[in-house]
């Protein structure tokens, strides 16, 4: 399959890439393209319920993919580790050819850990080496990683001391990490503390919250970090020394991009949660989740909005409800949709899976995946289906970075009950870029 043959128009078979596999949406890059060689890297873990199941439970997997035949191999990371979505692995491309990737379990031991490649090879893999967070955590407490590098260190953001941000910092792109601080502070409320993503390249872009929806009514804020400061959106420092040990700012001095129970359409927005943030050139986009008219708390957790939200550099922030994200996808997560993410490369480009059709509003059957572009900063949307009458939920889409020449759009389609359970497989399409 070539970008040249879609349609949106024709429906498109996607590539099968793994017949059991789920990824969370707070690790990244969570999939890789490297142009080079023709591949295609993707991290995912595998459910008890999936392909065979019964050996594959908890495993940490690559799947690497022949982007020229479609022809896929899968590379264990770490036999069983722990049967759950949030342990998918952080992948990094390093200089040498060689490839890093970082993981940890959700929140059942305090272990960030990492494994690096043969040069030019993601299926051939060294040991795994472990950073051991227990004389800084407090109980058990360690999940996700975010890798992003700035002023020629590399940054491994995870969830960490008292279930805030923090970083580990390698100088030698990963073959080595220590502890280099917590980058925000706060009074714990209810399970965890914010959720943040993480973008950019000559910087560090920040999207958080304050803690979990279903115990907060979250807002979202934006800042940067670059030139040895923690910025709001509009470049005034909010921390001068970042990430720089255990005294670190609350997220809530950054920049309000979002603020809780604002009202859109006479309708009253409360409980968001991060989704994605790219940036490109000038101009920073994330997209969030919201509930509708939840007045008193999880009254109305069928109705899930998308919200899109830009700015360029020296102007305010534009936010836009972009499209209905419909309902939970299980009751005991009363915030999980379908999710939302930004093509990378083109931040006029979103994928959202919804069993809500954005283009007029009709409930279908399942989880459908749409391409939404816009040509005025999110005011409005032209949407295409991506997948069409499924007979299972396709979910959580996400676009690979690596190749600005080609659209790799990825998510993964089955069934879903639980952050740990789940029968799906993890699929693929090349797309054209315009």
């Amino acid at each position: 399959m070539t970008a040249a043959s879609y349609s949106p128009d024709v429906p498109v078979e996607p590539w099968v890439l793994n017949r059991n596999g789920a990824w969370c949406w707070y690790q990244d890059e969570r999939a890789l393209v490297d142009p080079e060689h023709n591949l295609l890297v993707v991290g995912s873990v595998a459910a008890p319920e999936g392909a065979d199941g019964d050996s594959r439970a908890g495993n940490v997997e690559l799947t690497v993919t022949d982007l020229a035949t479609g022809q896929s191999q899968i590379v264990v990371l770490h036999h069983q580790l722990e049967a759950d979505d949030h342990n998918a692995p952080a992948l990094w491309r390093r200089r040498d050819g060689r490839w890093l990737a970082v993981y940890a379990k959700h929140k059942t031991d305090n272990y960030t850990r990492w494994r690096i490649s043969e040069p030019h090879d993601p299926t051939t893999w060294g040991p795994e080496h472990v950073f051991d967070w227990s004389d800084l955590v407090q109980g058990r407490g360690v999940t996700y990683s975010n890798l992003r590098e700035l002023d020629g260190r590399l940054y491994c953001f995870v969830r960490a001391i008292n279930d805030d941000a923090c970083a580990l910092v390698s100088d030698d792109e990963g073959d080595s990490w220590s502890f280099a601080g917590k980058l925000f502070d706060r009074p714990k409320v209810g399970y965890v503390n914010g959720y943040n993503r993480y973008a950019g390249t000559d910087r560090i872009d920040v999207l958080s919250t304050d803690h979990h929806p279903r115990d907060y009514n979250n807002s979202i804020y934006h800042g940067y970090l670059k030139d040895g400061a923690l910025h709001d959106s509009f470049g005034n420092a909010v921390d001068t020394r970042p990430v720089s040990g255990l005294q670190a700012p609350d997220q809530a001095e950054l920049t309000t991009v979002f603020r809780a129970g604002s009202m859109w359409g006479g309708e009253r927005m409360t409980r968001a949660w991060t989704t994605d943030i790219r940036r490109v050139g000038s101009t920073v986009a994330a997209t969030f989740t919201t509930r509708a008219n939840d007045e008193p708390a999880n009254s109305n957790i069928g109705d899930h909005r998308f919200f899109y939200a830009r700015r360029d550099d020296g102007a305010d922030w534009q936010v836009h409800q972009v499209a209905e994200a419909g309902r939970a996808l299980f009751p005991h997560e009363e915030d999980y949709t379908g999710l939302i993410s930004i093509d990378p490369y083109d931040v006029d480009t979103v994928f959202a899976s919804t069993h809500i059709d954005p283009r007029d509003g009709a409930n279908l059957a399942h989880h459908e995946i749409f391409r939404g572009r816009t040509s005025d900063r999110g005011a409005s949307w032209s949407w295409s289906p991506v997948t069409r009458a499924s007979a299972v939920d396709n979910l959580r889409p996400i676009v690979a970075p690596g190749d600005p020449t080609r659209l790799v759009l990825l998510w993964f389609r089955g069934r879903m009950t639980a952050s740990q359970h789940y029968d799906c497989e993890i699929v693929a399409q090349v797309l054209p870029r315009t």
